[in-house]
Protein backbone atom coordinates (compact mmCIF):
# COMPACT_ATOMS: atom_id res chain seq x y z
CA UNK A 1 0.00 0.00 0.00
CA UNK A 2 2.92 2.32 0.86
CA UNK A 3 4.84 1.49 -2.25
CA UNK A 4 1.84 2.12 -4.46
CA UNK A 5 0.78 5.01 -2.69
CA UNK A 6 4.33 6.63 -3.22
CA UNK A 7 4.51 5.50 -6.96
CA UNK A 8 1.18 7.65 -7.29
CA UNK A 9 2.75 10.70 -5.61
CA UNK A 10 5.47 10.51 -7.96
CA UNK A 11 3.22 10.46 -11.07
CA UNK A 12 1.26 13.44 -9.52
CA UNK A 13 4.30 14.95 -9.42
CA UNK A 14 5.36 14.06 -12.59
CA UNK A 15 2.14 15.75 -14.25
CA UNK A 16 2.39 19.09 -11.98
CA UNK A 17 6.32 19.30 -13.49
CA UNK A 18 4.82 18.65 -16.66
CA UNK A 19 2.11 21.42 -16.71
CA UNK A 20 4.37 24.20 -15.58
CA UNK A 21 5.29 26.48 -18.00
CA UNK A 22 8.97 27.32 -18.87
CA UNK A 23 10.49 30.51 -18.04
CA UNK A 24 11.92 31.33 -21.87
CA UNK A 25 14.42 33.90 -20.48
CA UNK A 26 17.89 32.17 -19.38
CA UNK A 27 20.86 33.67 -18.12
CA UNK A 28 22.74 32.19 -20.83
CA UNK A 29 25.37 34.51 -23.19
CA UNK A 30 24.99 31.61 -25.86
CA UNK A 31 21.44 32.67 -26.36
CA UNK A 32 22.01 36.46 -27.82
CA UNK A 33 21.92 36.70 -31.14
CA UNK A 34 24.03 38.99 -32.82
CA UNK A 35 22.35 42.09 -34.35
CA UNK A 36 20.21 45.06 -33.74
CA UNK A 37 17.49 45.64 -31.27
CA UNK A 38 14.87 47.81 -30.29
CA UNK A 39 13.60 48.47 -26.72
CA UNK A 40 10.91 47.41 -25.59
CA UNK A 41 8.95 50.18 -24.37
CA UNK A 42 6.17 48.06 -22.60
CA UNK A 43 8.56 46.74 -20.37
CA UNK A 44 11.50 48.73 -19.66
CA UNK A 45 11.74 50.92 -16.94
CA UNK A 46 14.34 54.06 -15.25
CA UNK A 47 13.37 54.56 -11.61
CA UNK A 48 15.66 57.04 -9.25
CA UNK A 49 16.40 57.72 -5.57
CA UNK A 50 17.03 60.91 -3.73
CA UNK A 51 17.41 61.52 -0.06
CA UNK A 52 14.79 63.11 1.53
CA UNK A 53 15.82 65.93 4.05
CA UNK A 54 17.63 62.72 5.92
CA UNK A 55 15.23 61.10 6.86
CA UNK A 56 13.88 58.42 4.24
CA UNK A 57 14.78 57.71 0.44
CA UNK A 58 12.11 58.90 -2.15
CA UNK A 59 11.39 57.33 -5.79
CA UNK A 60 9.81 57.87 -9.14
CA UNK A 61 9.90 56.41 -12.48
CA UNK A 62 10.53 57.07 -16.03
CA UNK A 63 8.71 55.10 -18.97
CA UNK A 64 8.26 54.97 -22.67
CA UNK A 65 11.51 54.61 -23.27
CA UNK A 66 12.95 54.23 -26.96
CA UNK A 67 16.17 53.15 -27.60
CA UNK A 68 18.52 50.61 -30.09
CA UNK A 69 21.31 48.68 -28.93
CA UNK A 70 23.94 46.53 -31.46
CA UNK A 71 25.68 43.46 -30.06
CA UNK A 72 27.58 40.62 -30.97
CA UNK A 73 28.27 37.85 -28.53
CA UNK A 74 31.32 37.51 -30.21
CA UNK A 75 33.06 40.72 -29.86
CA UNK A 76 30.74 42.01 -26.66
CA UNK A 77 32.87 45.08 -26.17
CA UNK A 78 31.72 46.68 -29.55
CA UNK A 79 28.17 46.81 -28.15
CA UNK A 80 26.42 49.78 -28.67
CA UNK A 81 23.70 51.49 -27.03
CA UNK A 82 21.28 54.61 -27.83
CA UNK A 83 18.72 55.17 -25.46
CA UNK A 84 15.77 57.77 -25.00
CA UNK A 85 13.51 58.97 -22.21
CA UNK A 86 10.98 60.90 -21.89
CA UNK A 87 10.76 63.35 -19.30
CA UNK A 88 7.00 63.88 -18.88
CA UNK A 89 6.44 60.32 -18.70
CA UNK A 90 7.83 60.79 -14.82
CA UNK A 91 5.68 58.78 -12.39
CA UNK A 92 5.63 59.22 -8.72
CA UNK A 93 3.37 58.70 -6.21
CA UNK A 94 2.07 62.16 -5.31
CA UNK A 95 0.18 64.12 -7.62
CA UNK A 96 1.49 67.14 -6.35
CA UNK A 97 5.15 66.70 -6.62
CA UNK A 98 4.37 65.42 -10.13
CA UNK A 99 2.96 68.22 -11.24
CA UNK A 100 6.04 70.58 -9.30
CA UNK A 101 8.56 68.56 -11.73
CA UNK A 102 7.23 69.40 -14.58
CA UNK A 103 5.61 73.26 -13.39
CA UNK A 104 6.93 76.15 -15.37
CA UNK A 105 9.17 78.47 -13.25
CA UNK A 106 7.21 81.80 -11.75
CA UNK A 107 7.17 84.75 -13.55
CA UNK A 108 10.21 83.49 -16.62
CA UNK A 109 12.04 82.30 -14.06
CA UNK A 110 13.51 78.48 -14.63
CA UNK A 111 11.58 75.85 -13.66
CA UNK A 112 12.43 74.02 -9.83
CA UNK A 113 12.96 70.89 -11.70
CA UNK A 114 12.16 69.90 -15.22
CA UNK A 115 9.71 71.95 -16.65
CA UNK A 116 6.83 71.52 -18.62
CA UNK A 117 8.99 71.62 -22.22
CA UNK A 118 11.99 69.29 -21.05
CA UNK A 119 11.60 66.95 -24.00
CA UNK A 120 13.92 64.12 -23.78
CA UNK A 121 16.88 63.01 -21.92
CA UNK A 122 19.23 60.90 -23.84
CA UNK A 123 21.85 58.57 -23.11
CA UNK A 124 24.74 57.85 -25.74
CA UNK A 125 27.15 54.68 -25.02
CA UNK A 126 30.77 55.48 -26.32
CA UNK A 127 32.77 52.21 -24.49
CA UNK A 128 31.69 48.81 -23.22
CA UNK A 129 34.03 46.98 -20.88
CA UNK A 130 32.89 43.51 -20.23
CA UNK A 131 33.64 41.38 -17.52
CA UNK A 132 35.12 38.21 -17.83
CA UNK A 133 31.98 36.52 -16.65
CA UNK A 134 30.46 38.13 -19.86
CA UNK A 135 27.42 38.67 -18.16
CA UNK A 136 28.49 42.08 -16.44
CA UNK A 137 29.86 45.26 -17.51
CA UNK A 138 30.46 49.12 -17.38
CA UNK A 139 29.15 51.00 -20.26
CA UNK A 140 30.46 54.33 -20.76
CA UNK A 141 28.61 57.28 -22.03
CA UNK A 142 27.39 60.43 -22.22
CA UNK A 143 24.08 61.52 -21.22
CA UNK A 144 21.95 64.43 -22.15
CA UNK A 145 19.05 66.43 -19.70
CA UNK A 146 18.22 69.72 -19.71
CA UNK A 147 20.42 71.39 -22.29
CA UNK A 148 23.49 69.83 -20.43
CA UNK A 149 25.41 66.97 -21.47
CA UNK A 150 27.78 64.71 -19.27
CA UNK A 151 29.68 61.53 -18.70
CA UNK A 152 27.87 58.83 -17.12
CA UNK A 153 28.97 55.02 -16.72
CA UNK A 154 26.22 52.42 -16.06
CA UNK A 155 27.18 49.00 -14.10
CA UNK A 156 25.38 46.66 -16.26
CA UNK A 157 24.23 43.23 -15.59
CA UNK A 158 23.13 40.58 -18.59
CA UNK A 159 19.47 39.37 -16.82
CA UNK A 160 18.39 37.27 -19.86
CA UNK A 161 18.16 36.36 -23.56
CA UNK A 162 15.55 33.71 -25.35
CA UNK A 163 12.09 33.99 -27.26
CA UNK A 164 8.93 36.23 -25.67
CA UNK A 165 6.46 33.46 -26.40
CA UNK A 166 3.69 36.85 -26.65
CA UNK A 167 5.29 38.67 -29.40
CA UNK A 168 7.60 35.51 -30.81
CA UNK A 169 10.79 37.57 -30.80
CA UNK A 170 14.14 37.33 -29.45
CA UNK A 171 14.41 39.22 -26.58
CA UNK A 172 17.55 40.27 -24.34
CA UNK A 173 16.96 42.06 -20.74
CA UNK A 174 19.58 43.66 -18.60
CA UNK A 175 19.47 45.77 -15.16
CA UNK A 176 21.76 48.31 -14.96
CA UNK A 177 22.72 51.38 -12.23
CA UNK A 178 24.24 54.41 -12.22
CA UNK A 179 24.68 57.86 -10.08
CA UNK A 180 24.26 61.32 -11.47
CA UNK A 181 24.22 64.21 -9.34
CA UNK A 182 21.55 66.27 -10.26
CA UNK A 183 23.17 69.69 -9.75
CA UNK A 184 25.19 68.89 -12.91
CA UNK A 185 22.20 69.38 -15.05
CA UNK A 186 21.15 72.61 -13.63
CA UNK A 187 18.68 71.15 -11.17
CA UNK A 188 19.72 72.17 -7.76
CA UNK A 189 16.29 72.88 -5.99
CA UNK A 190 16.45 72.45 -2.69
CA UNK A 191 19.81 71.00 -2.12
CA UNK A 192 20.89 69.86 0.06
CA UNK A 193 17.60 68.50 1.59
CA UNK A 194 16.77 66.78 -1.11
CA UNK A 195 20.21 64.68 -1.95
CA UNK A 196 22.54 65.91 -4.96
CA UNK A 197 23.06 62.58 -5.59
CA UNK A 198 20.62 60.79 -7.60
CA UNK A 199 20.73 56.67 -7.73
CA UNK A 200 19.40 55.56 -11.28
CA UNK A 201 18.21 51.66 -11.72
CA UNK A 202 17.51 50.64 -15.24
CA UNK A 203 15.39 47.49 -15.71
CA UNK A 204 16.00 47.29 -19.87
CA UNK A 205 14.38 44.76 -22.52
CA UNK A 206 15.34 44.95 -26.28
CA UNK A 207 13.51 43.03 -28.73
CA UNK A 208 15.33 41.90 -32.16
CA UNK A 209 14.54 44.00 -35.22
Amino acid sequence: ALALAASGSLAVTAISAQDQPQIPGVVDVSRVAAGSYSLDPSHTLVSWQVGHFGFNDYFGAFGDVEGTLTIDPANPDDAMVDVSIPIDSVTVVSQGLHDHLLRAGKDGAEPDFFGPDAGMARFVSTDVDVAASGTEAQISGNLTMNGVTRPVTIDARFTGAGTNPMSKVETVGFMGTAKIMRSDFGIDYALPVVSDEVTLKISAAFEKR
